[in-house]
């Protein structure tokens, strides 16, 4: 309290950057942060300024900027001896000077933020009380009752350094939800990725789906070859295989033998078709599986919460069926779409669907996903070109370093085969990852 009141002397900016938390810059850009979560109330600093999450326009967060920027304070104090901050200031309005007072209460299920006239007359608060909830109400136009002291120690500790210690209490409630933000994303991720595993699993074997397709052509051709000795509503027949060996073969008696026979041959083209397709549909699933481990991979590796929201962002409520349509995997940075290829599939999708001036990337000289920046100039800035590539290397390889990668636009790709391409002229990156 003692350092802040000798260090403060006016207030130059405020307001609520998220639902419990205010910012106050005082004198000039020494910023403070007020989080006012019950049960878990603090002051910090931190290096970079933190952004709103959204725009505040209730009335508390007006009476905040009419009554406190650019103001002056009076006097800031310990209120009532209890883990309360008064911060008295002067406005200058065009009529008269008016006297506010900024009350933060510290003070476990009290605690709120509530503005006060010269007369502790209520002009708004973060959170408002009736007298159904609470013995002690605040609501505007009323005079806000003391909060009943409670009996405790206060715990005394010397502090040699006040701003290395804000700056630490934000990096370690910072740290705190890196963690547990990054435990959440992955846990999500292994959701699909276990999803998909099983997928894999459960796919029948190419040497099974021919082998069935098999015998169930053989079937459908005995009853084929048979007909004229099918007795109607039998439930089988015996006859020799091609083998020469006698087989009883048994029949629907809910449809006449040719119909059968007819069904029979569907299901076996069908099983043969699915043998043909099934290593695709494997390959391009593992790829998938390939994506998800790497993605994990990436999220262990981030060091912020904006990092992990890029790479794996929040769905929105009508995003499910877009995304699933999407032939690929799409991240947003500073305006741009970028799209990157998982397989084979997605790759060429992305080769045959993209425009002459998107910007194309790949690694240099080694097999990799093929990344596509949504574009309609000449250039892209340089901050989208290393974000791309640096995607390009993270979903490219299993293993940390640094990498070179080749981008140009996309009318400078020659596609030769499947994702095989030639391109000329070409600029290389060189990122770390």
């Amino acid at each position: 309290m003692t350092h802040l009141s000798q260090n403060a002397y006016s207030i130059k900016h405020i307001k609520r950057i998220d639902n419990n938390t205010i910012i106050i810059e005082f004198n000039n850009k020494n910023s403070l942060y007020f989080d006012m979560t019950k049960g878990k109330s603090l002051i910090y600093k931190r290096e970079k300024l933190q952004n709103a999450k959204k725009d505040f326009n209730a009335p508390f967060d007006v009476v905040l900027q009419k009554r406190f920027i650019n103001s002056k304070i009076e006097k800031i104090e310990l209120y009532n001896n209890d883990k309360i901050i008064n911060i008295r200031v002067n406005s200058s309005s065009s009529y008269k000077k008016l006297t506010t007072i900024l009350q933060l209460e510290f003070t476990g299920k009290h605690t709120n933020i509530i503005v006060l006239d010269e007369n502790r007359i209520i002009l708004e608060a973060l959170r408002h009380i009736d007298e159904f909830s609470s013995s002690r109400v605040v609501k505007v136009g009323v005079k806000l009752d003391e909060i009943p002291k409670q009996d405790y120690i206060p715990k005394i500790e010397v502090v040699e350094n006040i701003e290395e210690t804000l700056y630490k209490v934000y990096e370690e409630i910072e740290a705190k939800n890196i963690a547990n933000y990054k435990k959440q994303k992955i846990t999500q991720v292994k959701k699909k990725l276990k999803k998909l595993e099983k997928t894999v699993s459960s796919l029948p074997l190419k040497e099974s789906l021919e082998i069935e397709s098999n015998e169930l052509y053989e079937k459908a051709n005995l009853i084929l070859n048979n007909l004229h000795q099918i007795k109607p509503y039998a439930k089988s027949f015996k006859t020799y295989n091609y083998e020469g060996l006698e087989v009883e073969v048994d029949l629907n008696v809910e449809m006449a033998a040719s119909t059968y026979s007819n069904e029979l041959f569907k299901k076996a083209k069908r099983a043969k078709h699915k043998a043909t397709n099934i290593k695709i549909e494997k390959d391009n699933l593992e790829e998938k599986i390939e994506f998800l481990r790497r993605l994990i991979n990436n999220l262990e590796n981030s060091s912020s919460i904006d990092e992990m929201e890029f790479l794996y962002p929040k769905k929105e409520r009508n995003q499910t069926k877009t995304k699933k349509s999407q032939m690929y995997e799409s991240f947003f940075f500073e305006g741009y779409k970028i799209m990157l290829g998982t397989s084979e599939r997605e790759n060429i999708y992305l080769l045959q669907n993209s425009k002459a001036s998107d910007f194309w990337f790949h690694l240099k000289d080694r097999p990799s996903s093929h990344v596509i920046v949504q574009n309609s100039k000449k250039t892209i800035p340089d901050t989208v070109i290393e974000k791309a590539a640096v995607i390009c290397a993270q979903f490219s390889t299993d293993f940390s370093g640094t990498y070179e990668v080749d981008f140009t636009q996309r009318r400078n790709v020659k596609i030769q085969s499947g994702a095989n391409v030639l391109y000329n002229p070409y600029t290389t990156i060189v990122v770390k990852i």
